[in-house]
């Protein structure tokens, strides 16, 4: 029994392990040169990023989850992150184009970003996706920790005026 129980908890090892490895990149590469980049530098990789978010798209695809993956999180999982890419998109157009709109844009699609991956956590555990994510997989354990360490570089950017 203790073994399953672990091995039901394989996602959330992979999450923390990834989002504290991406944690560790972060500190080593990119806090400690955010000020000599600043924001023009610092935000279209990513938002970049971010524009992919139509991935999350993946949880309504028959193939990339098994049957069963509760609608209860596959929606509001995908059409968040959809949102997200389309903010993502507008914001990278107004940083790149030095817009007056840039920074407002770019909190704009960060608040809602993060709030979209914290929901989708909460959601998960609740309705107990995991078990059905089938080759979706990637997505909790690689793709979200990799967003959240970098929604938490645009909140630095964003609050110290970088």
């Amino acid at each position: 029994m203790e073994m399953q129980v672990l091995f039901d908890r394989i996602l959330v090892i992979n999450a923390v392990a990834s989002t504290a490895i991406f944690y560790i990149a972060a500190r080593l590469y990119v806090l400690p040169n955010l000020r000599r980049w600043g924001f023009r530098i610092v935000m279209p990789p990513i938002l970049l990023l971010h524009s992919f978010r139509h991935l999350g798209l993946m949880f309504l695809t028959r193939g990339a989850v098994y049957p069963g993956l509760p609608p209860q999180f596959a929606y509001p999982a995908a059409l968040g992150d959809l949102l997200a890419a389309v903010l993502a998109l507008v914001a990278l157009w107004a940083v790149v184009h030095e817009r007056r709109a840039a920074r407002a844009l770019v909190w704009i699609f960060n608040v809602e970003g993060t709030l979209d991956l914290i929901t989708a956590i909460v959601l998960a555990n609740l309705f107990g996706a995991p078990v059905y994510m089938g080759p979706a997989y990637w997505i909790p354990a690689f793709w979200v920790p990799a967003l959240l360490v970098t929604h938490y570089i645009t909140f630095i950017v964003l609050l110290e005026r970088v």
